[in-house]
């Protein structure tokens, strides 16, 4: 049966929202869900900024998440699901326990600190996102949300990097739908997995041509813990399929999204990264978990190659993201 590529909000159940501040280059991406679901996590990078991991864990009490964020701003944009769970308070939506309501809100972030600007996501941004997912809009891929300030290729710094983003796609295989939302802000290079030709990553100092960031990091040697431990990129994101599982299958199908990380970036995984990637069920549909998890690999692949090619800037346009985000070292 053919594969069909189609919008990621065709699968349903949820709606996605941005906001961001491109003053500072850093945002938040909420995604909103509006049905029961069942979710799974993959944590494959050494340094994660998150919250609310441990519920993904088989241990935990089995909940149905009500928003996932998706952020910049390191461990300080966490403080965006604090506005997240407001808007979600005030519209009835989370956990009933009682009387009350308790939104259950994960959130995962990746590293756009600036030197320049303590601007980072907060309450309001969190709040801000989660109501313009109300608008329920086709997701614009590129430089909003919490792909503002994703960069790539930055095994020698900023200046050396390139710039990157948020990025979508998604699939159909019969009754099956399963999509991928992914912000993009690794140490390694992009690559096309379908080519293998590389598409964004690490430049030459006079940012004329790619050089090889696997290669630059055989030649640290005896500096490469000094360089590596510093903890400044991460990519992140989510799986989301109408298919029907069970919790640990749905850590199984993020786990086998890994994949697509490492046919995509390279290095990938890393001590400095903090790679993680939700998988979400919100759906009836009865599918095979392996299947599925095949599937969520190659449509992260896709989605990491649209968050690069859709981010783009010329050489003027990344001097003044230079100049916002300081010459921070990777």
């Amino acid at each position: 049966m053919n594969l069909k590529e189609i919008s990621i909000k065709d699968i349903g159940g949820f709606r996605i929202g941005n906001a961001q501040n491109y003053d500072a280059m850093t945002g938040v991406t909420a995604i909103v869900f509006d049905r029961e679901n069942t979710a799974g996590i993959d944590i494959s990078g050494g340094g994660p900024a998150a919250r609310e991991s441990y519920l993904f864990t088989p241990l935990a009490y089995k909940q149905s998440i009500t928003a996932l964020l998706l952020s910049g701003g390191s461990a300080y944009g966490l403080a965006a699901a604090t506005g997240a769970m407001q808007y979600l308070e005030e519209h009835r939506m989370g956990y009933r326990l009682m009387d009350m309501v308790i939104p259950i809100v994960p959130q995962s972030c990746i590293f756009d600190l600036s030197t320049k600007t303590k601007v980072r996501p907060d309450a309001k941004m969190g709040y801000d996102a989660c109501q313009n997912a109300e608008l329920d809009a086709l997701p614009k891929s590129g430089n909003v949300g919490g792909g503002c300030g994703a960069s790539v290729g930055k095994i020698c710094g900023l200046k050396r990097a390139q710039k990157s983003g948020i990025g979508y796609y998604a699939l159909q295989v019969g009754h099956l739908k399963v999509g991928a939302v992914v912000i993009v802000n690794a140490l390694g290079d992009v690559f096309d997995f379908r080519s293998g030709k590389k598409v964004a990553g690490a430049m030459n100092a006079e940012r004329t041509a790619f050089m090889d960031s696997e290669e630059e990091l055989y030649s640290m040697q005896n500096k490469i813990q000094q360089k590596l431990t510093e903890g400044t990129n991460t990519t992140i994101g989510a799986i989301i399929t109408n298919a029907s599982f069970s919790q640990q299958e749905m850590c199984k199908i993020a786990a086998m999204s890994r994949s697509g990380l490492a046919r995509s970036i390279n290095p990938v995984g890393t001590s400095a990264d903090g790679d993680t990637v939700y998988a979400v069920s919100c759906g009836g549909v009865k599918s095979d978990c392996n299947l599925v998890g095949t599937l969520a690999s190659r449509v992260l692949s896709m989605a990491i190659l649209d968050a690069v090619t859709s981010s783009k800037m010329t050489e003027e346009e990344y001097a003044r993201f230079l100049q916002i985000k300081g010459e921070l070292s990777c």
